[in-house]
């Protein structure tokens, strides 16, 4: 059966068995280049002899035509490959529904006959040039009206079916919208007669050529998630690993680096191996007794140099655990962490890092200042909820620096963490995947720790991110070398550019005020025209990123984001690209305190400036509608429009400056568990925790008579609080700090370092 099903096969359908198909003893999930090795058994890619020149051709031949091929279609080859990708590419099964219901759940399916495989390349061919021709074919305006009218009835039409199909044909429909726009920008938009606005016409045009290209980067890096899930461990522990955890720390106060402390010892690991390092770059007594007390190993270092990288990289030659575990001195980890990450290590031993989210249980200035905690997915809610599972799918995954697992002998290969750059994590993932090893994310937050609490610690992270990034660009350029695939490559890149986004921004910002203020046609076109070609390149592109993004991040937020750092990462990155060596690593303060409400008028003086440039832009164009020519009235009009927008954008990022007081030492986290209340004279409460934090608790009382409430709960009772984690039960002294008929506030009151725990 098997020999009839090869011959049935036509050449192009076996030629790609070989690429997607596996041989017997290699896993699925192998970059090409690996996967030689499995149909090449008998020779070393990495070091050919003359005779291997026969041997090659003569083991192709065989492949091709010899050896039994498992008996499937071309289709179902897909079909296998996709559900590896991602598993919403399995049909689902629904009961029956109405006809409403059948149209907003069934996918879209592709027609049977188009996997004849000597159909598949002519469609494609034809497609890319319909494509092609839909983007340049001019059009008279009536016709473009005609044309954006029909691609927004398909797109809205394609947007109701789920299913990954449709988010690809959305993504073609994007990117028609997005490159036509850009055509007509460059064929027909362009005053030549006027060196200024030629000028400034180029300077915006090439903001919107790093935004389409940034946007068809995202849409490779994002349509396909690959959305991984753990491995599970041999059932005997002896075949586990050896860990090393290392807490790298600088300048953090001590009950920054306490909790994560206690929280890595009661992970759920074989005690003989695991082993826990304070890194302390600070040389700090208190750190070093902390660490006696707590049972955990000490390294303290003098120099300093390298920063964090140059710390662990001192901690690597001290150390001999199989796995090296990272985390920042504030984020704490998970009991479940290791089991969780560390199965993928032993079923693929080509695999040198593994990445969990960074995940925070404090609000960032963003979400404090602008009192959206909890309501609006946050900065990093994107990356991490999406961009980093995009980026398994081509083996991109990068190190972020913390919550992650690196296996010590690829590390030690590259000569340990890097530190050529102030990105030394993303600059490490760099240099493990040019010498071939893998990396992987697992999306299950396994560690929680704080976001930065003001707005000037925000933007000095990510000056250092951004001017980190550039770095790399400069000096060891993803886009050329030895090493990578095409698609990482691509991954990289993007990661790159999308720190380059300053400049670009601050032109956005700042290009109505061209016309309205100068004068200056930048976009030489009918005020018609222009909406006819840029709203469908915004419609489409926020549809499309809806429907990839929804849920990790809100279009105007993301709009919001941008501006307010556009102005800090502009220099920083122009400098790393122009002289990479210049810069240095800076620290970012976590777990301080701001004792009162204050506006930065630092930090918020370049957007002040900005603001009121587009609000004069605006009282000026308001005086052209007035007394300006009457041919203009259109064009004054859309222009004003975007002025108020960028005012509305600005707006929102100065008031991110405005900081709110910030007087807790400790972040409370919501939670409601089952406890007891047991006062000094025997008598008990059930009640339940409506939050908690490192000092204390506040829990929901039975509802009681005020007088009753008011003798027994006065301030500075003492009386203990039973929490049960399974059959055992956990008693805490505290004392009352208030009280009212339902809601008692607790203070933890000298626990010891087990009840820390």
């Amino acid at each position: 059966m098997a020999e009839t099903a090869r011959h049935k096969q036509s050449l192009p359908e076996r030629l790609l068995w070989l690429f997607f198909v596996p041989p017997q003893g290699c896993a699925e999930n192998q970059s090409p280049l690996d996967r030689l090795s499995c149909y090449f058994p008998h020779i070393n890619f990495r070091r050919l002899v003359p005779m291997d020149l026969i041997r090659i051709p003569l083991q192709i031949l065989w492949l091709i035509f010899i050896k039994p091929k498992p008996k499937k279609s071309l289709g179902d080859l897909f079909s296998s490959k996709l559900q590896f990708v991602s598993s919403k590419f399995k049909k689902s099964k629904h009961r029956k529904k109405n006809k409403t219901e059948r149209v907003l759940t069934k996918e879209i399916q592709l027609p049977a006959w188009l996997s004849n495989s000597w159909l598949q390349y002519p469609l494609m061919l034809v497609g890319i040039v319909i494509i092609a021709l839909t983007i340049t074919t001019p059009f008279d305006l009536e016709s473009q009206a005609l044309f954006v009218v029909l691609l927004l009835l398909a797109a809205l039409w394609v947007r109701r079916f789920p299913g990954y199909l449709a988010t690809l044909i959305l993504v073609v429909f994007s990117i028609i919208a997005s490159s036509r726009y850009l055509w007509w920008r460059f064929d027909s938009t362009l005053n030549w007669d006027s060196p200024l606005d030629l000028f400034l016409g180029l300077t915006l045009l090439a903001a919107e050529v790093y935004t389409w290209l940034v946007l068809l980067l995202g849409y490779f890096q994002t349509a396909l998630p690959l959305r991984r899930t753990p491995v599970a461990l041999p059932k005997s522990d002896k075949e586990w690993p050896s860990v090393d955890i290392f807490l790298p720390t600088y300048n953090e106060p001590l009950h920054v680096i306490q909790p994560t402390v206690y929280a890595a010892q009661a992970i759920d690991w074989p005690k003989d191996k695991i082993n826990i390092y304070i890194l302390d770059d600070g040389c700090r007594p208190e750190f070093a007794a902390f660490a006696k007390e707590a049972g955990v190993h000490y390294f303290e270092r003098k120099e300093s140099s390298h920063a964090k990288a140059g710390n662990l990289n001192k901690a690597l030659k001290k150390t001999t655990g199989e796995l090296i575990a990272i985390f920042d001195c504030d984020h704490i980890p998970v009991r479940s962490f290791l089991q969780t990450s560390v199965g993928w290590f032993l079923k693929d031993k080509k695999l040198a890092v593994l990445q969990t989210p960074h995940h925070f249980y404090s609000a960032d200035p963003f979400e404090r200042n602008l009192d959206n905690f909890g309501k609006v997915p946050n900065e990093n809610e994107l990356f991490y909820g999406l961009v980093q599972d995009g980026n398994d799918l081509w083996d991109s995954a990068f190190f972020c620096g913390s919550c992650a697992v690196i296996r010590r002998v690829p590390l030690e290969e590259i000569g340990g963490i890097a530190v050529e750059t102030v990105t030394e994590d993303a600059h490490t993932s760099l240099r493990l995947h040019r010498l071939g090893y893998r990396s992987a994310y697992l999306n299950l937050p396994q560690a929680a720790g704080l976001a930065t609490e003001s707005f000037a610690n925000h933007v000095g992270q990510r000056i250092r991110w951004a001017r980190g990034m550039a770095q790399i660009f400069r000096l060891d350029t993803p886009l050329f070398g030895k090493g990578l695939s095409w698609a990482q490559r691509i991954c990289y890149t993007n990661a790159m550019l999308h720190f380059l986004n300053g400049i670009p921004r601050l032109i956005f910002l700042t290009a109505p005020l061209a016309f309205l203020l100068l004068h200056c046609y930048i976009i030489y076109a009918s005020a018609l025209a222009l909406l006819l070609y840029v709203l469908p390149h915004i419609v489409h592109s926020v549809m499309t990123n809806s429907r990839l993004q929804g849920k990790y991040r809100y279009s105007f937020m993301a709009e919001v984001y941008e501006s307010a750092l556009s102005w800090y990462i502009a220099i920083p990155t122009t400098i790393a690209l122009i002289n990479p060596k210049k810069g240095t690593f800076n620290v970012t303060a976590k777990g301080g305190l701001i004792e009162k409400d204050y506006f930065d008028w630092t930090i918020s003086k370049p957007f002040l400036l900005l603001v009121l440039l587009n609000i004069f832009g605006f009282i000026m164009g308001l005086w052209r509608l007035f007394f300006g020519e009457s041919l203009e009235y259109q064009t004054v009009i859309v222009t004003m429009l975007w002025t108020v927008y960028n005012i509305m954008i600005l707006g929102a990022a100065v008031s991110v400056a405005t900081e709110k007081r910030q007087l807790r030492k400790t972040n409370r986290i919501k939670a409601e568990l089952p406890a007891t209340i047991y006062l000094t004279n025997g008598h008990c409460f059930p009640c339940s925790t409506v939050d908690y934090s490192e000092g204390g608790m506040r829990i929901l009382l039975p509802e009681l008579k005020p007088e009753t409430c008011k003798s027994l709960f006065q301030k500075d009772v003492a009386l203990s609080v039973s929490l049960m984690r399974g059959n055992r039960e956990y008693v805490f002294p505290t004392r009352v700090k208030y009280s009212d008929r339902t809601i008692l506030a607790l203070e933890f009151h000298e626990l010891s370092i087990r009840q820390h725990k």
